[in-house]
């Protein structure tokens, strides 16, 4: 059991630590939103420059497709080196999918856009396209990385694990 737990910790440590690959891909290939100030009655305003774009929605599906992929990968990562599964390895994957996944949010809002938008329309000018903030208004997604990595292991183990012996009937 203490080397299962220490395989476990060290899985953990892993998965969480590729959440950096994950907020650095969210943050390059997410797309932009495109925002436009105006200055009314010396008040800045903001308005999206495409109101029927579907860029914000584009931003969560990005960070959820990218979280499904990591999940898997980790998932097949684990079962070719831990074959014979296991409960902590199992948590393992989960624990360390959702810490990477808050990893990744946090680190593809730090690198994203300026995240004070009055500022940013100041700065830029009245009429002047930017980019929003890079944000993540689904946090369900943040959960598509522990679950796909969760399922898609307990699936392998299911078709490819050890079996356990068969007791001949008499």
């Amino acid at each position: 059991m203490k080397t299962e737990l220490r395989e476990a910790a060290v899985i953990t440590v892993a998965v969480a630590l590729s959440g950096v690959l994950l907020g650095l891909l969210w943050w390059w290939l997410a797309p932009h939103v495109p925002l436009v100030a105006d200055e009314i009655d010396k008040n800045w305003v903001v308005y999206l420059k495409d109101t029927e774009g579907e860029q914000a929605v584009g931003v969560d599906g990005t960070f959820t497709l990218l979280g499904l992929a990591f999940g898997v990968v980790a998932a097949v990562v684990v079962f070719v080196l831990r074959r014979s599964g296991g409960v902590p390895l199992v948590v393992a994957l989960g624990l360390g999918g959702l810490l990477g996944s808050l990893l990744a949010w946090r680190l593809g809002v730090w690198l994203g856009p300026e995240s004070d938008v009055l500022a940013h329309a100041r700065a830029v000018g009245k009429g002047v396209t930017f980019s929003a903030p890079l944000k993540l208004s689904a946090k369900g997604a943040l959960l598509a990385w522990p679950l796909a990595g969760v399922l898609a292991h307990l699936g392998l183990t299911a078709l490819f694990g050890p079996r356990d012996p068969e007791v001949p009937v008499d």
